[in-house]
């Protein structure tokens, strides 16, 4: 199902009103000295464009319905093309990508201010693309300058991130289906690598086994630097070293998802045992989490927020931690005073799209953002048991045999009509599915 992105520009024109939008692309960025990372576009350019070259830029004008869609883009250049690629040039703009207009990126400054002229106001995302900000606040103050003479002209400047953001947090047929791929290609990776890993290999072993998994499935690559982290490493939340040697009695824990061409990304967090059979306190913590992450995966539905989907995650992990010793005193209380946080620091979840943290709300003021259907959220509570953090007054010190255990459990959950699609169930979690048998 390709995606429709016309669809998606007549919809954001309509929002916009009178407002004329410049959306920025992505520029190249330097790696070391005259070496670039690989590109990656910007998200809502690409949300609007589906356009896959660095420095473009978009113009969306309501106040011009008979050209309303404009792209600016590198221009055709053999000399270029031979040493960066191949550019679809302005001609391709049209004829490939939809643009009513297209001129080369050149003729920006010249032509900006008169594709902005005449609209009731601009909008534009100050603070991120210096030399673009520059353009438009130049065509703006000239508008300002003019506005006394004419009784007209731009009269205010404000971000397209309210109208775009909530149309990328409610996911189109199309954009499910290639969330559904990227869990697909995600999960299968960590069904490899926990059947692959045994104690003695080394962390980076088994990232290359996930990540080639997703360069041979056809993805860009990963989605965010996979996290492989044995034993202790498990309790730093961003470990992305992934250069130990795993350890016999250890856990592993496993956070990597894949990106497909078109940017939309898994996100999946896996943990267990190295040489297939956890500990008593290993399986004890585990199954904390795993009732907490089932729990909270339970009230992804509509109506419900994201801040509820925590609060029960929450509740679970502070109920189990307390059976288990490590938490003393009402649970009420405990959650109250954040008693728990140096076990459990961060929120349940976010936003999935073609961000891995992607855009979206989750307060409107004082109100949580009720859930919807086809919204798309993970679902990841972990347990953290280290020296780390210090033991908040008035609860118990942490016994040696805790210690180095880190579990997290992430699924990928679509909202649905009636509940909740969980994308990544094919990655198990079981704890019976997490230890190999004989």
């Amino acid at each position: 199902m390709p995606i429709n992105y016309a669809k998606r520009r007549e919809k954001f024109i309509s929002a916009l009103g009178g407002l004329a939008a410049v959306i920025p692309g992505a520029e190249a960025q330097r790696h070391h000295a005259d070496v670039e990372f690989p590109f990656r576009q910007d998200s809502d350019f690409w949300y609007l464009t589906g356009f896959d070259e660095p420095g473009a830029v978009a113009l969306f004008l309501p106040h011009r319905p008979e050209n309303p869609f404009v792209l600016f883009v590198p221009a055709k250049d053999p000399l270029a093309e031979v040493w960066d690629g191949f550019r679809w040039g302005v001609d391709g703009a049209v004829g490939r990508f939809g643009a009513d207009l297209a001129h080369p990126l050149e003729q920006l400054a010249e032509l900006l201010p008169q594709y902005l002229e005449g609209a009731e106001g601009l909008c534009f995302r100050v603070g991120r693309h210096a030399a673009i900000e520059t353009l438009v606040l130049k065509s703006w103050a000239q508008q300002l300058d003019r506005a006394p003479r004419r009784g007209q002209g731009a009269d205010r400047l404000v971000a397209p991130c309210p109208i775009l953001h909530s149309m990328r947090l409610r996911k189109e047929a199309e954009e499910l289906v290639q969330l559904r791929e990227a869990a697909r290609i995600s999960a299968e990776a960590h069904e490899l690598a926990r059947l692959a890993v045994q104690p003695g290999m080394n962390e980076t072993q088994v990232r290359a086994l996930i990540e080639q998994h997703f360069v041979a499935n056809g993805c860009r690559g990963c989605a965010y630097p996979s996290i492989v982290a044995g034993g202790d490493n498990a309790c730093i939340l961003h470990y992305t070293a992934n250069s130990a040697v795993l350890k016999d009695g250890d856990l592993l824990l496993i956070d990597a998802g894949c990106s497909l061409q078109d940017h939309y990304n898994g996100d999946i967090t896996r943990t267990f045992p190295i040489n297939g059979r956890f500990s008593p306190e290993q399986r004890a913590l585990y199954e904390v989490v795993l009732s907490a992450q089932l729990a909270a995966v339970d009230q992804v539905k509509p109506g419900n927020s994201a801040e509820h989907v925590h609060e029960t995650a929450v509740r679970v992990l502070v109920t189990g931690l307390r059976s288990l010793g490590l938490l003393k005193g009402d649970v009420d209380g405990l959650i109250e005073q954040g008693a728990y946080r140096h076990l459990y620091m961060h929120r349940t979840g976010h936003w999935l799209g073609l961000d891995v943290h992607d855009v979206g709300a989750y307060r409107l003021g004082e109100h949580p953002v009720e859930l919807e259907e086809s919204m798309v959220l993970t679902v990841e509570p972990g347990l953290y048991v280290s020296d780390r953090l210090p033991v908040p007054d008035g609860q118990p010190q942490i016994e040696s045999r805790w210690k180095g255990i880190g579990i997290r459990i992430e699924d990928d959950v679509a909202v649905t009509a009636t509940g909740c699609e969980v994308l990544t169930a094919a990655a198990l979690k079981a704890p019976a599915d997490m230890e190999k048998q004989g």
